[in-house]
């Protein structure tokens, strides 16, 4: 079943790729019809498959478990046949239309709600205007609560103040904030819907869309007082990237919070026992450090002007939290031999070479934040730098994939799970999370997570992982800081 599954996984990816270089636009300017239809039904289809593919398992998937596992035990009875294509090949067409059958009518419901998002987003079109023009109108009120002289154009939507001036445009008029939220609302709703009073609930999601798009002025108006205090590259830099992100985040926390403690709009006998439970949450202590890393990344980032002065607040977070939850970690095995130490020089080269066939990385102005700092600056950076790679990172990530993610796969009693159980999904799926961490290094990143799992599965020791990833780190440090390649950083 591994090997099936395994195999169209694998055909279906290649198809997708297959399709995405055909249908690049970029790569289709030469015809100008097809790259005109391409452009105009391009967005519209994709954006129909995702929803359809999401609805179509909300309601189908449900309905039809039973049905499920009977298809499952008749599939692996059933040769693969490489005579027909796609997906006919894995399974004849007669189990395609049984399984489609048993899902009822999730197909109406999933294809009206494809329908309904290309609408909502043509529509969202006519809103950037009306929504820029009353983000302008917010800022201009915020500004002259705090500066005088404010400058505001409002048929450009140009607006700033003391020689440092921002255009408004169709993008930050807070409607992509608006969407996520919306998705988070929905999607937050959805799962814990047991625990909720509805519509009661339902008036969360438009305080929340309310509340998003204010943060999304108030994030506008910091820029332009960031920028006009003398600190333009930080405004248009790091800020202006990360500021959007923090507002999210800090709305959808917000949500979740509100959420689970307004007696009005949810269920007192569900809500009852929560604080015992919460109390004695056991994914905390693995994905919390992990989690923390990410928040201090995204404010030091928006205090950046190309070079991450801020770096060293990710170490100390992150030991912070790791030395909050140390009694917990106390049960663990934390010990490790010499086959830690081999896989973390393994990865350490397979990454090394990956780089160099990919060209090499942007160093994010490393260098020449470095030689602008004091001596004894520069030193305190690279010092915290280097600990937090060779320390609290690989604990944090090893506690977060392998220790968390790779098992909750397995089991939803993750903690159960024992740490020699080999599953190639639980592994592969884990380890694609990890590369997809690491951005255009996802390759090289996917690979070495597959080869912490195996450090881990040895002797079933979070230690062996924990002590890999830091050697892989460690020779990296030493790396860059012997030969200067700082886009390794």
């Amino acid at each position: 079943m591994i090997r099936r599954a395994s195999l169209l996984a694998l055909l279906l990816i290649l198809e997708l790729l297959a399709l995405s270089v055909w249908l690049d636009n970029a790569s289709l300017s030469r015809a100008a019809g097809l790259a005109w239809l391409i452009g105009r039904w391009g967005a519209w289809t994709a954006r129909f498959v995702v929803v359809f593919a999401v609805f179509f398992l909300i309601f189908g998937y449900p309905k039809a478990r039973n049905s499920f596992q009977s298809i499952s035990t008749l599939l692996r009875e059933t040769p693969i046949s490489w005579s027909l294509l796609a997906g006919f090949a894995f399974a004849p067409p007669k189990l395609w239309m049984e399984a489609a059958r048993a899902t009822g009518n999730a197909w109406i419901y999933a294809s009206a709600g494809g329908l309904l998002a290309c609408l909502l987003g043509a529509a969202s079109r006519l809103m950037w205007a009306p929504a820029a023009h009353l983000t302008f109108l917010m800022v201009r009120t915020i500004l002259h609560a705090f500066v005088s002289g404010v400058t505001a154009d409002p048929a450009t939507y140009i607006i700033g103040s003391r020689g440092f001036y921002v255009e408004i445009a169709a993008a930050c008029s807070g409607l992509e904030g608006i969407g996520l939220i919306l998705v988070f609302g929905a999607t937050w709703l959805w799962l814990f819907r047991r625990e909720f009073r509805f519509p009661h609930a339902l008036l969360l999601i438009p305080a929340s869309v309310v509340v998003i798009f204010l943060m999304n002025a108030l994030r506008i108006a910091a820029l332009i007082l960031i920028g006009a205090a003398g600190a333009p590259g930080v405004a248009l830099g790091g800020f202006h990237s990360q500021a959007g992100w923090i507002a999210f985040n800090a709305v959808a926390a917000a949500f979740a919070l509100t959420a689970q403690r307004l007696p009005w709009v949810t269920v007192p006998d569900r809500t009852a026992a929560r604080p015992a439970r919460s109390t004695q949450n056991p994914t905390a202590p693995y994905l919390v450090p992990f989690l923390t890393i990410l928040a201090a990344a995204m404010i030091s980032r928006a205090a950046s002007n190309g070079f991450e002065w801020l770096y060293p607040l990710r170490f100390f977070a992150a030991a912070g939290v790791l030395w909050f939850y140390r009694r917990k970690y106390a049960a663990l095995d934390w010990k490790f031999g010499w086959n830690a130490a081999a896989t973390g020089a393994l990865v350490f080269a397979m990454w090394i070479g990956l780089d160099w066939a990919r060209g090499g990385g942007v160093d994010a102005g490393i260098a020449s934040g470095l030689s602008g700092l004091p001596a004894p600056a520069r030193a305190g950076w690279l010092t915290f730098r280097t600990l937090a790679a060779v320390v609290t990172v690989p604990i944090a990530e090893e506690l977060a994939f392998r220790g968390f993610l790779m098992r909750r796969l397995v089991s939803a009693d993750f903690e159960s799970v024992d740490w020699r159980r080999w599953a190639f999904f639980p592994v592969l799926i884990s380890s694609v999370a990890f590369g997809l961490l690491h951005g255009g290094r996802w390759l090289a990143g996917t690979i070495a997570g597959v080869l912490y799992a195996a450090a881990l599965r040895w002797r079933g020791r979070i230690g062996d992982a924990v002590a890999a990833h830091a050697v892989t780190n460690a020779l990296l440090a030493a790396w860059v800081l012997i030969s200067g390649h700082w886009g390794l950083w």
